[in-house]
């Protein structure tokens, strides 16, 4: 398959795309865990609370039924198409975020407005994204 020339598309992105065929692609999963994602901040974050290196404060969505959701997107273009209101964000591994994905029920959604869009449970964050910091 050629990628055409003016594809804007991330490697995250064609990382999405490979997954919604073949769930278990391995290769994908990688790629994606070793993508940057970037983390919605909320506007009334302080200017602190946004920069603070050491924690990242993670938007929590509440979904119908009650399911609660983390978004994180892959470009500021699949930001914007969910969430046009967000000003600003946080760049974070992925793989790192989901080395410490937090155990109560709180799903990840990657590009959620998008046709590639993956939404993970939480085990599935720290099973299959999870990748070791060093």
């Amino acid at each position: 398959m050629e990628t055409p020339a003016n594809d804007n598309t991330t490697p995250a992105q064609r990382a999405l795309d490979a997954l919604a065929e073949n769930t278990e692609d391995t290769s994908a999963l990688t790629t994606l865990a070793s993508s940057d994602v970037l983390i919605p901040v909320p506007d009334d974050a302080s200017d602190e609370d946004a920069t603070d290196p050491a924690a990242v404060a993670l938007p929590v969505l509440e979904q119908p039924g009650g399911d609660t959701v983390v978004p994180v997107f892959t470009s500021e273009l699949e930001m914007a198409g969910l969430l046009p209101f967000i000003s600003r964000y946080r760049v974070v591994p992925l793989g790192a975020l989901a080395a410490q994905w937090p155990a109560d029920d709180l799903s990840l959604s990657i590009d959620g407005s998008s046709a590639h869009r993956l939404t993970l449970t939480s085990e599935g964050v720290r099973t299959l994204l999870a990748r070791p910091q060093g």
